[in-house]
């Protein structure tokens, strides 16, 4: 069973050892930071207050970090995912939101395929000039309406 709650500092080093798991596997995300960076990043949000984690009995499985509309990065660590932890932390930020929006680079496509699924939609698509790591990237959305139930954007 995964548990939801807000990070503390504590949780820091499993936060940012989840991101460069991530870039590390990932053949096309270019490592601009190290490790220590990466850590530093996520104690930042975690500071901000912005970061959920998930967690099973054993070790945090995930995160997200949602500044208002926002969600600045969603993580789960590679032997996790598939199992639901990538949608239950984002179903709570839409049970927190009207309207969600994020980037995702453009190469990311099973992350594509998930916020598709869970209902955003493409907004934007750029050359990826205005990424630090100038990957082309697209802007996503999702939306409820004024019912409370899910709207295409």
């Amino acid at each position: 069973m995964v548990l939801l709650r807000k990070a503390s500092p504590a949780d820091t080093p499993a936060v940012g050892d989840i991101l460069s798991e991530f870039i590390d596997t990932t053949p096309w995300m270019p490592r601009l930071h190290t490790v220590d960076e990466d850590r530093d990043f996520c104690a930042g949000l975690i500071a901000e207050g912005v970061v959920t984690i998930a967690e099973d009995a054993e070790r945090i499985t995930g995160f997200i970090a949602l500044r208002g509309d926002e969600i600045d990065a969603l993580y789960v660590t590679r032997s996790a995912r598939r199992q639901g932890i990538g949608s239950q932390l984002l179903n709570h930020a839409k049970t927190c939101r009207a309207c969600l929006e994020l980037w995702t680079f453009q190469a990311n496509a099973s992350a594509i395929r998930f916020y598709r699924r869970a209902g955003f939609e493409e907004v934007l698509r750029t050359g990826g000039q205005d990424n630090e790591e100038r990957l082309p990237d697209m802007r996503m959305r999702w939306m409820r309406d004024a019912q409370g139930q899910e709207a295409r954007s």
